[in-house]
């Protein structure tokens, strides 16, 4: 069990982490969440031993090996394959004992090859590769060096080297923030499958809601657990600040009459005795802690002018860099109202058609046409590049808007969550996330018809995110938006269009439709790596080991099936128990219908939890079988 306890730390007078205690059982997934600045990535340093904290301590199991993303992107000579495999310290050294013979010492030699045996270690380089082609790199670029990749390619590359190293304790910091969607769905299904215990920090509430089986609110310094994963933890903290909501009234009415009577008998003798006590009553009493977070993150988009459609048509456009034509014969139309979301690997060109769209590129051939009239909203993390960190918000911004009065301009900056004081700031002292929100303010200045949204959620926490959408669903013009996040892709986009081989095309399809297509598309590239089977072999005999299989497999699928059911009849059962515990009016009647439906509901989630148990043991099993007979 990783234990946290009493945990205190300050930095630049500030106190991020004030006496918080929290314990994560081995095996267990936590989600690590808290607004930006609250102290996520701090308290991961603090475990992995980065920073020394203030006060507390952090016990770790004796002998777990702790496993994190490098700071730094891994460069040099050597190949992606072997910076990966590098990762396994203990491979390494066992290896280069093998090679050596280990001195010639049998009992050694014995041992080496044990351990290397016990470890797997001869089938390392292929679940190297397996984890490099999840994010995104296929053989070719496995063997290519570090060097020849970019920043965010490199840092792709210490995830994977974290991911291979298979550590007892694995802290991950936003781990999708340099992947794309594609990525980041296999990301999904591969932590899904970790064995070992997983603290992480994330901004993605599909992440949040796939991954943990806990999470941690880092709420004004304090750890607070809550069981479930994100989706649960709102509705928990909902009951929780209901609940204290409720207990400040009653403790806000009772302080007010201890206080009438002390005000009315206090200077009568026969009174004075009792006033005197309520007196010490009223001092003895603690206030109960406000549970309502008194920060608001909001987004306002100004409303564009009406356009006659269409506002923006591509025939036959061609599109690149320099010599270098990245998409061709693009044949598309955008509307004032269209809500799209692009598709496709990093390097298949998302990026460049959102510039050509948005006049950053000049298009190497065919006709763009648009509204003379357009305005066009272009949102880039690099944009960050672009401001004046000597500048105050206020200031970036009236350089923007020469034009408009102060008043204007502060009253606009507030609709982006940047109030007088907080515009006061140096844009150097901002969080990413504030400044992110600058960029998007900075964007919309002049209301423009259509966004065009790259990666827009880097640096923003979930309430901002969430935020973010309501904003967009809200806004009247045209979205186009590319991004790693499905949440934001299934609550935004209307339509998905697929940017690869040069070209865009629509997807006709959802967004689970299209994690179906590339788990098919995963599987058809394993079966084409298989060696293929001699055409002269036995067909018969194919076909009733095939049979064999499928017999074998049969009582781990229908357990798999039979506690999918239970857990679908389990959830139904606590939606159910919860909205009758939501209801106010359940609380004005017998106290034992709520202590009843509140012992029911235990019951529910314990069985719950039980079936999901029963669920995850099936399926690793069925996986195992699988496995093996593809093997076989």
């Amino acid at each position: 069990m990783l234990q946290i306890t009493d945990l205190t730390y300050r930095v630049g007078g500030r106190t991020l982490l004030d006496a918080a205690s929290a314990a994560v059982p081995t095996g267990h997934k936590v989600g690590l969440i808290g607004p930006n600045g609250s102290g996520k990535s701090t308290l991961l340093r603090l475990i992995g031993g980065a920073l020394i904290p203030d006060g507390g301590e952090i016990a770790i199991p004796k002998g777990a090996r702790l496993g994190f993303v490098a700071q730094e992107a891994p460069g040099g000579a050597a190949s992606l394959l072997d910076t990966v495999l590098a990762a396994d310290a203990e491979r390494a050294q066992l290896l280069a004992e093998a090679e050596g013979e280990s001195h010639g010492d049998p009992a050694r030699i014995a041992q080496v090859h044990q351990r290397l045996a016990d470890i797997d270690a001869y089938r390392a380089p292929t679940r190297a590769a397996e984890i490099l082609a999840g994010l995104g790199f296929d053989e070719a670029a496995q063997a290519q060096p570090c060097s020849a990749f970019s920043g965010g390619w490199r840092m792709r590359v210490a995830l994977a080297a974290a991911l291979f190293a298979g550590p007892d304790i694995l802290l991950l910091d936003e781990p999708t923030n340099h992947l794309d969607l594609e990525a980041t769905i296999w990301l999904e299904a591969y932590l899904k499958g970790y064995s070992g215990t997983l603290l992480l920090v994330s901004h993605d509430r599909e992440l949040l809601n796939a991954i943990p089986d806990g999470i941690l609110h880092l709420d004004r310094g304090k750890l607070v657990a809550y069981r479930g994963n994100y989706d649960q933890f709102v509705r928990q903290r909902s009951e929780r600040q209901a609940h204290q909501a409720a207990a400040q009234a009653k403790q806000a009415a009772e302080r007010r009459h201890i206080e009438a009577f002390i005000e009315r008998f206090r200077y009568k003798a026969t009174k004075a005795r009792q006033a005197q006590s309520r007196i010490k009553a009223l001092a003895r009493m603690e206030p109960i802690a406000d549970g309502v977070e008194d920060r608001t993150v909001t987004f306002d988009f100004p409303e564009p002018a009406p356009l006659s459609p269409p506002l923006l048509t591509l025939d036959s456009v061609a599109a690149g860099y320099g010599d270098k034509t990245v998409l061709k014969g693009l044949d598309v139309r955008i509307d004032g109202d269209d809500r799209i979301a692009l598709l496709g690997a990093n390097g298949n060109g998302k990026s460049t058609f959102i510039k050509l769209l948005a006049g950053r590129l000049e298009a190497q051939g065919g006709k763009m046409i648009k509204s003379t009239k357009l305005k066009v909203g272009y949102f880039a993390q690099h944009q960050t590049d672009e401001l004046d960190v000597g500048l105050t918000v206020f200031q970036q911004t009236a350089r923007a808007m020469p034009t408009a009065t102060e008043e204007k301009v502060r009253a606009y900056l507030g609709r982006f969550g940047f109030p007088q004081a907080r515009a006061e700031t140096k844009i150097g002292a901002l969080s990413g996330g504030e400044k992110a929100r600058l960029l998007f303010a900075l964007m919309a200045k002049d209301a423009p018809n259509i966004l065009l949204l790259d990666e827009p959620t880097n640096h923003l926490d979930v309430e901002s995110r969430e935020a973010l959408i309501r904003a967009l669903n809200d806004y009247d013009g045209a979205v186009i938006l590319v991004t790693h996040d499905p949440h934001l892709v299934e609550l935004v986009a209307d339509r998905l269009w697929i940017v690869g081989e040069g070209k865009v095309r629509p997807f006709d399809g959802d967004l689970e439709d299209y994690r179906k297509l590339l788990l098919e598309e995963r599987r058809a590239t394993r079966r084409t790596a298989q060696t293929e089977k001699p055409a002269t072999e036995d067909r018969r005999a194919q076909r009733r080991s095939a049979a064999e299989q499928r017999a074998s497999l049969a009582p781990l699928r229908r357990a798999v099936e039979a506690a999918e059911r239970e857990i679908a009849a389990l959830n139904k059962e606590i939606a159910a128990l919860d909205q009758k515990l939501a209801d106010p009016a359940l609380y004005r009647g017998p106290s034992a219908k709520v202590t009843d439906l509140q012992v029911a509901r235990g019951a529910a989630g314990n069985k719950l939890a039980a079936a999901e148990e029963r669920w995850l043991e099936a399926s690793v099993l069925l996986d195992a079988a699988v496995k093996g007979n593809e093997a076989a």
